[in-house]
Order: C-alpha cells, then structure tokens, then sequence
C-alpha cells in the first residue's frame, strides 16, 4: 500500500517524534511505501529514517522552493512547481492518507483531502493520528460540523481518528480496498 503522510517538518520533541517513528517502523515491516513531503528535516526525516530503516519504500514530493531539503536516497522524488500541485501529486501516488502532527500545512493538506472526500472525489481512506492529543480541538470542531449539519456526509465516512500507530495502520489495512502491492503502479 502507498501511504501519504502529512506532518511536519519541525524539529519536534520526543512526545511526537516517538509515535511518528513507530508508526513508520510499523509502514517498513509491513512493505508499504510512505509518500510524503520528500524533506529531509525535522519529523518528515523522522518518518523517512523509520520506513527506510524498516525496508519499506520512499516517495518525495516536494516543491520548488523546498527542493534543497530534499531526502537523497528516496526511492523517487519529484519536485512540483508549486503547492497545488505537490498536494495534487501527493493525493495520486497514494492508496491512503495519514494525517500527523503539523502546522498550517499540514491543516491545508488535510482539509483539501477531506474536501474531496466529501464531494465524492475520492474514496482514500483518511486517518488522523491524534499524538499526544495534539488534534482534540479540532476533533471536536469536526463532530460539532456533523451534529449542525455542515457536513453533507457523516463524519466516519471522512476520517478516522486514531490515538496510536498501530490503530492508525490497523485500519487502513482493513479500510483500502485491493491496494496494489508495495511499490506496484509507481513509475
């Protein structure tokens, strides 16, 4: 399975970085490939580290203005001219999405997934781990959109929300439909 992750490319403290860690031990041992951002900074290393590490595959996207962050050694990077595209190319090399700890960006990432989502664009299970609590606020933001009616679908459909790695894979196993083998499809 081709797992895009969003997250941070902060240097964060060990109450992120160790779930983020496990959970990309767990996308190695289990032959996936993580699709991702492609920096080579701060949690997104961390996560590349741990999947490399484990034997899974890497696929980079990253943007132009980033380019000198990127990961040496992934297995595929490609460079978009710009935002809307890296989060275009991202959302097509990946059978699922994980959301993780991050800032404004990885808010924009989220938000345009669940977006398609909800218009019927695309059926990608969603998945946001909640480390350290870290997405409780908007959570509840999320259900108070389903119980007034802002939301044409019921939240479940969207997102799962999941407070450790393993839950998170666990569904996402179960969740993908005939994901293609590790690494199959990609050019």
């Amino acid at each position: 399975m081709r797992i895009c992750v969003f997250l941070s490319a902060a240097d964060l403290d060990d109450r992120y970085t160790r779930p983020a860690r496990e959970f990309a031990q767990l996308l190695g041992k289990g032959g996936h490939t993580l699709v991702w951002g492609g920096s080579d900074v701060g949690l997104m290393k961390v996560v590349a580290d741990g999947v490399q590490e484990a034997g899974g595959r890497l696929v980079g996207v990253s943007v132009d203005f980033l380019a000198d962050r990127t990961r040496p050694g992934a297995d595929e990077m490609v460079i978009a001219r710009d935002l809307a595209e890296r989060k275009r190319l991202l959302l097509e090399k990946a059978d699922a999405v994980v959301v993780m700890v991050g800032g404004t960006g990885t808010l924009d990432e989220a938000t345009e997934i669940l977006e398609l989502k909800k218009h019927g664009h695309t059926d990608k299970p969603v998945v946001l781990l909640n480390t350290a609590g870290f997405y409780d606020g908007l959570e509840t933001q999320f259900r108070r959109m389903e119980a007034e009616g802002f939301l044409p679908r019921p939240l479940a459909e969207l997102v799962f929300f999941a407070q450790e790695p393993l839950a998170a894979l666990a569904y996402l196993e179960v969740a993908t439909p005939a994901a293609p083998a590790a690494g199959a499809g990609l050019e």
